[in-house]
């Protein structure tokens, strides 16, 4: 009889604060005897119906009236039960030994089922899901946080509303201003723009940003090659004008790029699926494999973009209609967000009515309404044959669960098509734009509202 399996029955029987505390994480599958398990599946049935310890006497009953074992069996299981005395352990020690033990049996089951799987011996899954079977048994722990508990926890609450939130900044002042310094984690950050206006160019803008930052930037692509994506970064990071990229010299391009990398910590990961056929499930796979591959996990994750990615919920040719579909999408890449614990950035096309329009609306998102509903952080990138005289775009926030987002609602950036890059304008180029009526700016740094009136037209 192996001792710690032994150890871990005994006290689940005798002792009802362990039970408690390691029941939830203990699985059947990780007694390899097979008597051991079947106790344990009466034990966890009986505390799942009634919400108390079993006992023997109940224990020996409830295995007698399975229909799965002889009587051989029964006989061996019985005996194994009698052994079961009420000698208890020290708890802690008790409750690391078994999450040890729970740890190195998932991660011994999971390496057995990706040994079938890669053996061609599975139906169901292919080679592509053992990176995530591995992953999820090396993060097997005992995770004891429920919930918040509202009047116990207020200490723990009172340092949040002070705690300093971990977010990735722009490189871009009033981007700043309204998201009171930059996009948090477990969000969904859509920007919304015509075809041409600068969807990618965006992304990419942010990207590169990011990445001087020293961040991990992971950026995925179903509308363009790897190498444009790279080539626009390029532009962007190299100060090079991107028709000019193709006559630099090889040794200057190693040059420029060897200089940006002793300037940042960070890596940038492009990955290119074909388009409508990667989901979330596809993006999880990709983390997990990067993380086990190059040991690299993301910052941030853009994906360009959010209407030609496939939904893991609905087939692509099945008879669902585009709200019902683009609204699934959303909401499975905003919870790929929250279990990563990073922003993702993405992006969607105005409807044809809003391609021309001057002053985009929420209503002018094709597709599906149910986009904006799902995202955190919405704003659309509007171009005029004014603005690209002057060398700029308009920003017009739509959504906004950072701030107010009647605050600078709309602004100006400045746009260098030619090197993939955004700028700061100067103030005087924002006076005609800013919206009227706003009393109050908020301060990133104390996350308190203070009285600004300068720099508004009334």
């Amino acid at each position: 009889m192996e001792k710690v399996e032994f150890l871990i029955l005994r006290n689940l029987l005798h002792n009802e604060k362990y039970l408690r505390k390691v029941l939830p994480f203990i699985k059947k599958e990780y007694f390899e005897d097979s008597n051991q398990s079947i106790i344990f599946d009466e034990m966890e049935k009986f505390v799942v119906k009634y919400n108390e310890c079993p006992t023997k006497e109940v224990l020996s009953i409830e295995v007698e009236n399975r229909s799965d074992i002889n009587d051989t069996t029964f006989n061996e299981i019985v005996k194994v039960i009698s052994y079961l005395d009420d000698e208890t352990s020290e708890f802690n020690w008790l409750v690391d030994t078994t999450e040890k033990w729970c740890r190195d049996r998932a991660i011994y089951l999971a390496l057995m089922e990706s040994i079938h799987i890669a053996d061609g011996n599975d139906e169901k899954k292919t080679r592509d899901s053992i990176p995530s079977i591995l992953s999820d048994a090396l993060a097997v722990s005992f995770d004891t946080h429920i919930g918040h508990d509202y009047l116990q926890d207020y200490e723990t609450r009172y340092e949040s509303y002070h705690r300093k939130e971990n977010k990735i900044e722009f490189d871009l002042e009033y981007f700043n201003k309204i998201t009171k310094g930059g996009l948090p984690n477990k969000t969904l950050n859509i920007a919304l723009a015509g075809t041409g206006v600068g969807k990618s160019l965006f992304m990419c803008h942010v990207a590169s940003s990011v990445l001087l930052q020293g961040r991990n930037v992971l950026y995925i692509t179903m509308e363009m090659a790897e190498e444009k994506i790279a080539e626009r970064i390029d532009a962007n990071l190299l100060n090079v004008p991107i028709q000019e990229l193709i006559e630099l010299p090889k040794v200057m391009f190693d040059t420029k790029v060897n200089n940006l990398s002793k300037k940042t910590q960070g890596t940038l990961i492009i990955k290119e699926y074909p388009t409508a056929s990667a989901h979330s499930g596809h993006f999880k796979s990709l983390i997990n494999e990067l993380a086990l591959k190059k040991s690299f996990r993301p910052d941030i994750i853009f994906i360009d973009y959010l209407n030609i990615c496939a939904s893991s919920r609905y087939r692509g040719n099945s008879n669902v209609n585009s709200y019902s579909y683009i609204k699934s999408i959303a909401e499975e890449l905003r919870g790929l967000a929250v279990e990563a614990n990073v922003p993702i950035v993405s992006a969607t096309q105005t409807t044809r009515s809003g391609f021309g329009s001057s002053d985009v609306e929420l209503t002018d998102t094709s597709e599906s309404f149910g986009l904006p509903a799902t995202a955190d952080f919405m704003f659309a990138l509007i171009s005029s044959d004014e603005l690209e005289g002057l060398g700029q775009i308009m920003v017009k926030q739509l959504k906004n669960r950072y701030n107010d987002p009647t605050v600078y609602k709309r602004f100006v950036v400045g746009i260098d098509r030619a090197k993939m890059r955004l700028y700061d304008c100067e103030q005087s180029a924002q006076d005609d734009i800013l919206d009227s009526g706003q009393e109050q700016e908020y301060n990133n740094d104390e996350h308190k509202p203070k009285k600004s009136f300068a720099e508004f037209k009334f």
